[in-house]
């Protein structure tokens, strides 16, 4: 039992419930910790193993100043913080175990880091097109995810069948993980049950023009970045700085690769270190101003050119809630300043499954179309309308799934479509039967290419949706105050005494020589040497290793006791 545990009782016992609170949160104390006291805690908070994972923790200037209350210096501005933590005494010198474990880590020479230069013309334009392309690749990756959930690994990263196919379409698959981190900072993704959905949040994203788009990027970049790397106002350190941040922490040079590379996927840094002109203001904590960037990026167009083959082309790039939409009704076939799109049956059912009209589907492009809407285009529309729907799913009133149509032929081919045994259809004069689900039967069907349409009690279409973002994640912190309150419980007046049981009783169980001072009644005091072999109402018990005899001493007559070497006699 380590003897410097005991000033730290102490002042755990004296320092506020907030105090405390904060403090075991800092330290990644578990709610349930199965402490019975101060004198545990205090014990647990100086073990090695919990300094070496609260130092890894300590920025440079905390780290530095934590080396020189060790060295005997005095520690600078962050001692408060460093006391705090229960690293330092209220003296500002540190607890033994502390000063043993800072004695064995290298700190990295002080250097003084100036704001970086002002990027020039080339660099800047570089920044803004990188920009420009990751706003449009973390679109992509949230519209996939609102069409289908993105797999992942268990590290969280994409999985590879994942990236291949992202890859396909022209996103380069290396930078896929850190477009990922961008978006699950910006809340437009969120990871649930090792799948990447989009997010109510990522829907009204991406009908931001592109330069709002980048600014809730940007900002939520800067929000998540480790404290390490934040300055008082609410910016962020010169990036020259970022490497030196957490001295101790063997995981941050490539923690800190990542932080720098997303920084620079969205333009906010350059390959030779200066600065564009648009990251000023978020390092200098202020709200991001993309003014510059916005004249260095292509402009926006909101029409197209339909033609007969069943394509359209955006002369530019088309206002993202324009292109939102359009992709809902076409296949986006190539992606760059000027993209083309394909209209495919599919994706004409596609757009009616998710609510839209014949009508709102030809009132929509009429309005963005340059060249009117070609016959074929049309034709396509009206033909899918009008098969759409002809299969209906609901469910009857005795909560079994019916499928019915008034092609009776096409419910035959439904009935036998061995794609659909996993349904275990029943025919039936008026249809259709199953046990599964409403709506696993209908996206089944609809993944079958059939004109399949939900409908309720009502009997009119339903909209209903396939992949929901889930809830966002209750991350609340952990809740101190019972293991607060039960420490409270179990301290006591007197601490000296609190303390000395302690010690008596870890004696006995290690059955440990002890030097003790006991107090007689004539008021002089005498040591024993005394092998511990009993503590109890009050008594402790024990061999006198000198008189060769039993005794039996009351413990309130024991002013102090400490182990000794009984090889020696020492201390």
């Amino acid at each position: 039992m380590s003897t410097h545990a005991r000033p730290l009782a102490v002042w755990l016992a004296a320092a506020p419930d907030a105090q405390l609170a904060a403090l075991f949160a800092a330290r990644g104390v578990r709610a349930d910790a199965a402490w019975a006291d101060f004198f545990d805690a205090a014990e647990a908070l100086l073990d090695q193993s919990s300094i070496d994972r609260m130092l890894p923790r300590l920025t440079v200037d905390e780290a530095r100043a934590l080396r020189h209350a060790t060295d005997g210096d005095a520690p600078g501005a962050d001692v408060d913080g460093l006391i705090a933590l229960a690293l330092l005494r209220p003296d500002g010198t540190p607890y033994p175990p502390v000063a043993e474990a800072v004695a064995a880590r290298e700190l990295p020479p002080h250097i003084d880091i100036a704001d970086p230069e002002p990027a020039d013309s080339v660099a800047a334009a570089r920044a803004a097109e990188r920009a420009f392309t990751t706003v449009a690749a973390v679109a992509d990756l949230v519209l996939l995810a609102a069409e289908t959930p993105l797999a992942l690994l268990t590290g969280g990263g994409l999985a590879a069948g994942e990236k291949r196919r992202i890859a396909e379409n022209g996103t380069p698959a290396e930078t896929l993980d850190d477009l990922v981190a961008i978006a699950l900072d910006a809340g437009i993704l969120i990871a649930a049950d090792r799948r990447l959905h989009a997010t109510a949040t990522g829907e009204s994203w991406l009908r931001l023009p592109a330069s709002d788009r980048w600014i809730e990027l940007a900002e939520s970049l800067r929000s998540a970045l480790p404290r390490g790397l934040r300055t008082t106002d609410g910016g962020w350190l010169p990036t020259d700085a970022w490497d030196r941040q957490y001295p101790w922490d063997a995981t941050w040079s490539d923690r800190v690769a990542g932080i720098a590379a997303r920084a620079e996927l969205l333009g906010l840094t350059t390959a030779d270190g200066s600065e564009p002109e648009w990251a000023r203001p978020l390092r200098l904590g202020e709200r991001a101003d993309p003014t510059a960037l916005q004249q260095m990026l292509p402009s926006e167009v909101d029409r197209i050119f339909l033609q007969n083959d069943l394509t359209a082309i955006a002369p530019g790039p088309l206002e993202p809630a324009l292109d939102v939409r359009l992709r809902h009704i076409a296949e986006r076939e190539s992606a760059a300043q000027a993209s083309s799109y394909r209209f495919t049956a599919d994706s004409i059912a596609h757009a009616l499954t998710s609510g839209e009209t014949a009508a709102s589907i030809l009132d929509f492009l009429t309005v963005i179309s340059l060249t009117g809407i070609p016959q074929p285009l049309e034709y396509l529309v009206m033909q899918t309308a009008q098969r759409h729907g002809l299969v209906r799913v609901f469910t009857d009133w005795s909560g079994r799934t019916r499928v019915s149509s008034v092609d009776s032929t096409l419910l035959d081919a439904i009935g036998v479509d061995q794609a659909l045994r996993p349904l275990a259809l029943a025919r039936d004069a008026e249809g259709l039967t199953s046990r599964v689900g409403r709506d696993t039967v209908y996206w089944t069907l609809t993944d079958a290419r059939y004109p399949a349409m939900i409908v309720g009690a009502d009997g009119e279409p339903m909209i209903v949706e396939r992949n929901p973002a889930p809830e966002p994640p209750k991350t609340s912190a952990p809740d101190h105050q019972p293991l607060i309150a039960r420490l409270r419980a179990q301290q006591g007046p007197d601490a000296d005494a609190a303390w000395l049981d302690r010690e008596l009783d870890a004696a006995v169980r290690a059955r440990a020589v002890l030097l003790v001072e006991i107090v007689m009644p004539d008021g002089t005091a005498r040591e024993l040497q005394l092998e511990a072999s009993g503590l109890g109402g009050g008594r402790l018990r024990g061999r006198d290793r000198a008189a060769d005899v039993e005794r039996t001493l009351p413990v309130k007559s024991i002013r102090s006791a400490r182990v000794i070497d009984p090889s020696t006699g020492g201390s």
